[in-house]
């Protein structure tokens, strides 16, 4: 009996599995949900879908041997880099002026804070940095790599070049310092890598090429590296490296056409490691950065438009429209590069020059010293005509600086009003604030093309000054200028000549569009 009943118990076992077999088979393992309550396929609810992953990449390693190790190259670059690079976070406060509607200007005091990037360059915690991202703020925090923050202190600056020189204050941290490279043999095409703390986000890197070298936005301010590794607001201080990771670059500015709404356009800037490095050393060393002096002010063409008194250039004979051919060995293309190569110049070093005067070649000899110019100054005109064109000017009553370069970057141009006169020709008319980019229809770029082509033209014709004015356009048109306006004294008082810092840095910053 028991053992009719283990064969019947056995057989139903073998029919079960049987069963099962055939049902799985017929379909497949989506036809199980049918058998357990509540996920009947026919309820319109989910119903489990068939499906298969795959279990081998498209290709191997061994495929794209290349590209592996390039990739883990990025990534061995990338982590011996981010170390040295820490985010900076600044806080201050600024006054703020604006008209009560009784014809009087009123301040008020407002907090700002600002976001950057920065770079470790020595064992002791020294950090370059863009001057833009620290200017004006009063408490500078860094935070490393590794998450922990530390107070900064300002050990020097450099606003033309727009660097400064932060200290942490770590005391008894290692600190991982990176290497400069050598700016001078940067080559278009070559691979770079941008890192820095993009819309606070953190640590990031960013990768691409030269893009060009020797790139000119300002005439007082150094040529930069362009590349299309993307650099946005907050980069800016951090650095450019190579595939040694050396810095060949501080990130410095993008070039953007929106100024409300900076973003990367495929165009960013930093300044030559070269240059940052120069400016490291004598800050470190003298507290201040060193650049040379020559003393002349030249047009396009490298046509001399004013030799300043007592300076290397004076004492050297240069004059008024003399025309600069070399300098140093050097053939002179334009303005820009003239500047580069005498700030590059060692202080107390005789220069040889060579000048076109008088339809024949001359050479003459400068010996350069120390820049210590640090105001915008109405341009020397050439000789014989000098006292008139400075008494129209003194008449018109308009004193204007360069933009800076923040502001050349995102796409202007042209020359931005920094003081008025109240009995001058453009009192009422012109005001603070305004940027002039045009003078009688024909574009300007800077503050001598304005001077220039104002005092050609006030006192033998009405002048139309083209200007922005609160992001509006307005056409300002100035009277002829009475004859007897033009024997203005030569003693009477100019217009107050502002330091370059206090018209030029935008308030809008701590960021540049100027990265």
């Amino acid at each position: 009996m028991q053992q009719g009943i283990r064969r019947l118990m056995a057989l139903a076992a073998v029919f079960a599995v049987a069963f099962g077999a055939v049902y799985l088979i017929r379909n497949g393992t989506a036809g199980l949900t049918g058998l357990w309550p509540g996920e009947d396929s026919s309820s319109g609810e989910f119903r489990r879908e068939p499906f298969t992953l795959p279990s081998r990449p498209p290709l191997e390693l061994g495929d794209v041997e290349l590209l592996a190790r390039l990739d883990a190259e990025y990534a061995k670059l990338t982590e011996a880099v981010v170390p040295s690079v820490v985010s900076i976070d600044t806080a201050g406060v600024r006054n703020e002026r604006w008209p009560d509607g009784l014809g009087r200007q009123r301040f008020r005091t407002v907090p700002t804070q600002g976001q950057g990037s920065g770079v470790i360059v020595t064992h002791e915690g020294h950090v370059v940095t863009n001057h833009h991202v620290v200017n004006g703020q009063q408490q500078i925090q860094v935070t490393l790599h590794d998450g922990k923050v530390y107070p900064a202190t300002m050990i020097g600056e450099d606003r033309l070049l727009d660097i400064a020189v932060l200290k942490i204050e770590g005391s008894g941290t290692k600190f991982q310092p990176l290497k400069f490279g050598d700016s001078s043999q940067v080559r278009r095409g070559q691979l770079v890598f941008a890192i820095g703390n993009p819309f606070g986000l953190g640590e990031t890197v960013t990768q691409g090429i030269i893009s060009a070298v020797e790139r000119s936005l300002s005439d007082t301010q150094r040529d930069l590296l362009q590349t299309d590794a993307a650099i946005n607001p907050g980069n800016s201080g951090g650095p450019l490296v190579n595939l040694q990771g050396e810095i060949i670059g501080i990130n410095s500015a993008i070039y953007t056409p929106d100024r409300a709404n900076p973003g990367f356009q495929g165009v960013g800037f930093s300044i030559p490691a070269n240059d940052v490095k120069d400016t490291l050393i004598s800050i470190l060393k003298r507290g201040r950065p060193i650049r040379g002096y020559l003393g002349v002010r030249m047009y396009e063409g490298g046509l001399v438009v004013g030799v300043g008194s007592g300076s290397p250039a004076e004492l050297a004979g240069l004059q008024v429209n003399d025309v600069v051919l070399a300098y140093d060995g050097n053939q002179i293309r334009d303005t820009t590069q003239l500047i580069n190569l005498v700030q590059r110049t060692k202080i107390g070093r005789k220069v040889p020059l060579r000048i076109w005067r008088g339809g024949k070649e001359m050479s003459l000899e400068a010996t350069i010293t120390e820049s210590q110019t640090t105001v915008a100054e109405v341009p020397a005109m050439p000789r014989g005509k000098t006292r008139d064109m400075q008494a129209i000017l003194r008449a018109i009553g308009v004193r204007v600086t360069d933009l800076a370069t923040q502001e050349r970057i995102r796409g202007l141009s042209g020359a931005l009003v920094v003081a008025v006169s109240p009995d001058g020709l453009a009192a009422g008319r012109v005001l603070p604030g305004d940027l002039i980019f045009a003078v009688n229809e024909s574009r300007i770029s800077d503050s001598t093309q304005f001077y220039l082509y104002v005092s050609a033209s006030a006192a033998v014709q009405v002048t139309s000054l083209h200007l922005v004015r609160q992001g509006q356009e307005v056409k300002v048109d100035l009277p002829v200028l009475p004859r007897e306006e033009v024997a203005v004294p030569e003693e009477k008082p100019d217009l107050p000549v502002l330091p370059r810092e206090e018209v030029a840095a935008p308030e809008e910053e701590p960021e540049a569009p100027k990265q």
